[in-house]
């Protein structure tokens, strides 16, 4: 049976001398090591891990400019209680957020060391391959002598075969030429890795610093918000102003929702035709799981030993917990509010609005339609320091207990 490739390779003849048949032997070894070398490779991140990975610093950067912006404009208003207390609880948030960032840049620059540490390991596998074969094809031109390839052809007895040699040495030329090139990239691509390595270690370090002092900031503000809300436990004048406080940030509340429901807002056309509220009384979804802390009404705190009339509920949660609203309508408001934290108002047409108080970090802004279960922003903590949310239900501008309209437990 024929064989197909043999018109491709060229037959020796019974007495071709041993440096024809070197030839031969030398140039199928570097055939084999050519393409041997070529599937040593290290995969690159996915788009998809590069795409998430800016997304998360994307949103970390708004996060950490909006705290910074808010933590600016708290600095610059005339000090009470509850801004003293926002103020502690932002600064907070903010050295925790720049302590997260730093943690999920030194994780990022972890994974940077081990990537190019397995590329720098399969880089010097590919040396290891292809010094043998490089050493031994300079030890054989070095047996040549000066005259290299050329004495190579000279050593041809058969002129008849002086073409067919010419071509196996010029390809053998090229093999050599090749192989020497391949082993050079190897070298540069292996001092380039070691000296990226040696410099994400550095960047390492630097991290590793800032995250420390981050983590340090974080645990102070922590501390001297825990501090003021301790003092205030402890003092019955400090206890009864931030009392006080509350019941006039109720009022402003009230004020901005009055102008909301006889002005004009952002999306407030697509609000009005929103899906009724009244019908769904007793069927809504709540905006979270929790346990129900403060009732609607008046309500006693016993921790400050006073009373204060709330219009809504405050509902249990850990921190960072989704919030979603609970019918369909427009956001009107979307930024923090004096006594509520960080606030979002969704207007549900016919003068029915839903707020969701206290909340970490917002979702939504203004003009955004929301529809039920869609996430408005995440839990945070009240005044006083306790993890949870306020929320609160109006209908025809008035605030009802919203205990009557969500679902029952």
């Amino acid at each position: 049976m024929t064989d197909p490739t043999a018109r491709s390779r060229p037959e020796l003849p019974a007495n071709a001398p041993r440096p024809w048949r070197r030839i031969r032997i030398v140039l199928a070894a570097c055939a084999l090591a050519v393409f041997a070398l070529a599937g040593v490779g290290v995969s690159a991140q996915s788009p998809a891990d590069t795409s998430q990975t800016r997304e998360l610093a994307r949103r970390a950067a708004a996060r950490i400019t909006a705290l910074q912006h808010e933590a600016d404009a708290l600095a610059s208003r005339e000090r009470t209680l509850l801004d003293d207390l926002r103020r502690l609880e932002v600064e907070r948030d903010l050295r925790t957020e720049k302590y997260e960032q730093g943690e999920r840049d030194l994780a990022r620059i972890q994974q940077d060391l081990g990537t190019i540490s397995t590329l720098i390991d399969q880089l010097e596998a590919r040396s290891r391959a292809q010094a043998p074969a490089l050493a031994s094809r300079m030890v054989e031109l070095y047996k040549l002598g000066k005259a290299g390839y050329a004495r190579l052809l000279l050593s041809v007895d058969d002129l008849r075969e002086a073409g067919r040699a010419y071509r196996f040495v010029s390809a053998l030329q090229q093999l050599d030429g090749q192989r020497v090139a391949e082993h050079g990239r190897t070298l540069a691509d292996l001092r380039s890795a070691e000296a990226t390595l040696e410099q994400r270690r550095r960047q390492r370090l630097v991290v590793q610093d800032q995250v420390g002092v981050a983590k340090l900031a974080a645990a102070k503000a922590a501390a001297s918000q825990a501090a003021l809300i301790q003092q205030i436990d402890q003092r019955r004048d400090l206890a009864a102003q931030l009392m006080g406080e509350l019941q006039t940030a109720q009022q402003k509340l009230q004020q901005r929702l009055t102008t909301l429901a006889q002005g004009v807002h952002p999306g407030s056309a697509t609000a009005l035709a929103a899906l009724p509220l009244r019908p769904f009384r007793g069927d809504l979804d709540w905006p979270l799981d929790g346990r129900v802390l403060a009732t609607f009404g008046r309500q006693r705190y016993e921790r400050f030993n006073t009373a204060i009339v709330s219009n809504g509920i405050r509902i249990a949660a850990a921190p960072g917990t989704p919030v979603r609203a609970i019918h369909e309508g427009t956001v009107v408001f979307a930024e923090p509010f004096t006594g509520f934290g960080n606030l979002v108002i969704v207007d549900h047409g016919g003068q029915a609005f839903t707020m969701y108080g206290t909340l970490s970090t917002l979702t939504v802004a203004p003009g955004t339609v929301v529809v039920s279960g869609q996430d408005v922003g995440t839990s945070g903590a009240s005044p006083d320091g306790v993890a949870s949310i306020y929320f609160e239900l109006r209908v025809d501008g008035k605030p009802v207990d919203p205990l009557q309209w969500l679902k029952k437990k």
